[in-house]
């Protein structure tokens, strides 16, 4: 706990490189076609890197990771949920640039959710409230967006402590924006948990409260991250965490487009007449081969770890690079992990 990019930047150099730490690349010629590295028949690992896992750069921790995006100079933003926005460079990973984030009287954010908008400017969520601020890229508050009252933690509304935005997006043309809960309201099913949009026009407006839709976890399970595949789909991250036994993170690929709007219904549950948006399992990280990662504490697979973050990093029609990262919360037994993946979509 504790994404959201322009697609046109293609980031060649990001898939099979790692440095620094225990780290395996290899090439990623088709998702399904190097078994060695099959996730399942769509989706392949690339590579991993620890090489930030606990450094510091600027006299900041770098790690608390729960968001990534590719900014406009093709360089990845990576977002730490202690109110700190890092800049890392595409090729090493390595740390160029770090900024501090705070709210309207200076206090620090649970930043969780990112998304760069077409000027430059950060979309920012905290999980405290919830809230979506806009931030410029020195970090200067620019602006707040309108939630929902049913969509604040409790007692002001119905979610739950660090349960709310952990995700964020931009549709493609900038002009749709995603943010989605990490667990239900109170209320609404146990595994229905509501994905809140904002609109715009034009780009010189903001954006304005827009459509809410249900989204159905997997049991034991929550969102962890969103991220647009630039077709109007999305790709989810679910995350669990189970002591004694370690994560359970699983890749799904999503299809808002003929969801129904929940924003009116109080009650989200399985007999609420609705569509919710469709879901189809890319992988189970949990199944990657391990490219002889090490865990600090028990894990099904030891490649895995708190992984909150998902951007897309190349785009080649159906195929798509992406890069994973874990938040190790600042643990001595968790790890700070970068993950590169090859993605094959299903054609729509």
């Amino acid at each position: 706990m504790r994404s959201a990019l322009g697609l046109t930047v293609v980031l060649a150099a990001i898939a099979g490189c790692a440095v620094g730490g225990p780290a395996t690349t290899a090439s990623a010629d088709a998702p399904a076609g190097n078994k060695d590295h099959a996730c399942s028949p769509s989706v392949s690992i690339d590579s991993f890197s620890d090489a930030l896992d606990k450094t510091t750069f600027d006299n900041t921790f770098v790690g608390n990771l729960s968001a990534l995006a590719v900014d406009t100079d093709g360089q990845i933003d990576a977002l730490s949920d202690r109110s700190s926005l890092f800049t890392l460079d595409a090729r090493t990973y390595k740390p160029t640039g770090v900024v501090s984030l705070a709210d309207e009287n200076g206090q620090p954010l649970d930043s969780e959710g990112l998304a760069l908008d077409r000027d430059g400017t950060r979309l920012i969520t905290s999980e405290v409230e919830p809230s979506v601020r806009r931030y410029d890229r020195d970090g200067k508050l620019l602006g707040r967006l309108p939630v929902p009252d049913a969509l604040r933690v409790a007692p002001a509304g119905r979610a739950t402590t660090n349960q709310s935005f952990e995700g964020l997006t931009l549709q493609p043309g900038d002009r749709t924006l995603i943010a989605s809960m990490e667990g239900p309201l109170a209320g609404d099913d146990a595994d229905l948990v509501r994905f809140q949009t904002w609109n715009r026009h034009d780009a010189e407006a903001d954006f304005a409260l827009a459509a809410q839709y249900g989204y159905r976890v997997d049991a034991g399970v929550g969102v962890s991250e969103i991220t647009a595949t630039g077709d109007g789909r999305l790709l989810v991250l679910e995350r669990g965490f189970t002591a004694g036994v370690g994560n359970t993170v699983r890749l799904y690929l999503a299809d808002p487009r003929d969801a129904t709007d929940v924003s009116g219904v109080a009650n989200l549950t399985a007999q609420t007449d609705a569509r919710l948006i469709g879901k189809t399992l890319l992988a189970d990280i949990g199944t990657c081969p391990s490219l002889g990662a090490t865990a600090k504490q028990p894990q099904p697979n030891p490649l895995l770890d708190n992984i909150e973050a998902v951007a897309v990093t190349e785009k080649d029609n159906n195929r798509l690079r992406l890069l994973l990262s874990s938040d190790d919360n600042q643990n001595a037994v968790q790890i700070t992990r970068l993950y590169s993946l090859t993605a094959e979509l299903p054609e729509q």
